[in-house]
């Protein structure tokens, strides 16, 4: 037997839906819809007498508490700003609540001020700021070497330290840095010698590098040394307090500062004065001689026997002076 299939018709009902609109009706939802916004406007309304109760109450609590008030400035003790510097940099108000001053905009003006690399400020209840800076360290005096005037050490003259940042040498950093050398640097439009700038130059690192060779040799190194400059490409000049021009290269500075110590010492034994001394070559040191006589009070240290017998150079040196 064949069994078809028959596509059964499932009963189809139509909805008619009928919307009745009525005035009555549209009232109804209209005070309805008022209903929840009122119901909205009284929440707001509690949180907004909420929120100004609370900040009223901060207010009085806090901002308009005269316990409140800035009483103390606590600043480390530091060569490159002190209080009242502290109070005109940052715009202070020394009757403001300690509430209402901007720590981190405190913090941003002094570090701004090119003889500071960092600073902090923090409120310490009840009454004191709490500022710390890092003043720049300076290495030595910055000058330009274009310029013919004379080297000047004094507060507002620049300074520059280890990484080159350059900044002016504030009133009560004077002591301090007065002996540094000083570093003259060519200058051009495009490296200025500016408060807040930085050197760039190769010199500045080659000057550096004798310098350090000089105080690692002799620690009192700063105390005899006037000036370092790049002279060309291939050599440096240090001159020193007694007027002494000497010529390095740009490496092996260790025995060339060894050898300048043992010069300026035989020098000074026998009552001369070098005006030049060329420390490139390892024999043969060709040196020129003052015509007058000299004190013997130079201020350069006397190297110890045991540093001569170090050095066979250093003697080497002194047999050729005695020539």
């Amino acid at each position: 037997m064949r069994k078809t299939t028959r596509l059964r018709k499932r009963p189809r009902s139509n909805v008619l839906e009928v919307r009745v609109m009525s005035p009555r009706i549209a009232w109804l939802q209209f005070v309805g819809f008022l209903g929840g916004l009122f119901k909205i406007a009284c929440v707001f309304a509690v949180l907004t007498a909420a929120g100004w109760g609370v900040w009223r109450g901060i207010q009085r609590a806090f901002y308009q508490n005269p316990d409140f008030t800035l009483q103390v400035i606590d600043l480390n003790p530091n060569p490159a700003v002190d209080e009242m510097g502290l109070v005109r940099t940052a715009g202070i108000d020394l009757q403001a609540n300690l509430f209402s001053l901007d720590v981190k905009q405190i913090a941003e003006s002094l570090e701004k001020l090119p003889s500071i690399s960092s600073a902090t400020a923090e409120r310490h209840l009840p009454n004191t700021l709490v500022v710390r800076v890092k003043a720049r360290e300076p290495r030595a005096w910055v000058v330009d070497q274009n310029s013919h005037e004379v080297i000047e050490r004094k507060p507002g003259a620049l300074l520059v330290d280890q990484h080159g940042s350059i900044f002016p040498c504030a009133e009560h950093q004077f002591d301090e840095a007065e002996q540094l050398p000083v570093v003259l640097i060519p200058v051009s439009p495009e490296h200025p010698l500016i408060a807040g700038g930085k050197i760039t130059q190769s010199q500045l690192t080659h000057c550096f590098r004798l310098l350090d060779a000089a105080c690692a040799e002799d620690p009192q190194a700063i105390h005899w040394i006037e000036s370092i400059s790049q002279s060309n490409e291939w050599s440096l000049l240090l001159v020193t307090r007694g007027g002494t021009a000497a010529t390095f290269s740009l490496g092996d500075h260790q025995r060339q500062i060894a050898n300048l110590r043992a010069a300026l010492d035989h020098a000074h034994r026998q009552g001369y004065s070098i005006a030049t001394i060329n420390l490139i070559p390892r024999e043969n040191v060709p040196i020129t001689v003052r015509d007058e006589t000299v004190p013997r009070a130079i201020p350069v240290p006397e190297p110890t026997a045991g540093e001569i017998r170090q050095d066979r150079r250093s003697r080497d040196l002194e047999a050729l002076l005695n020539r």
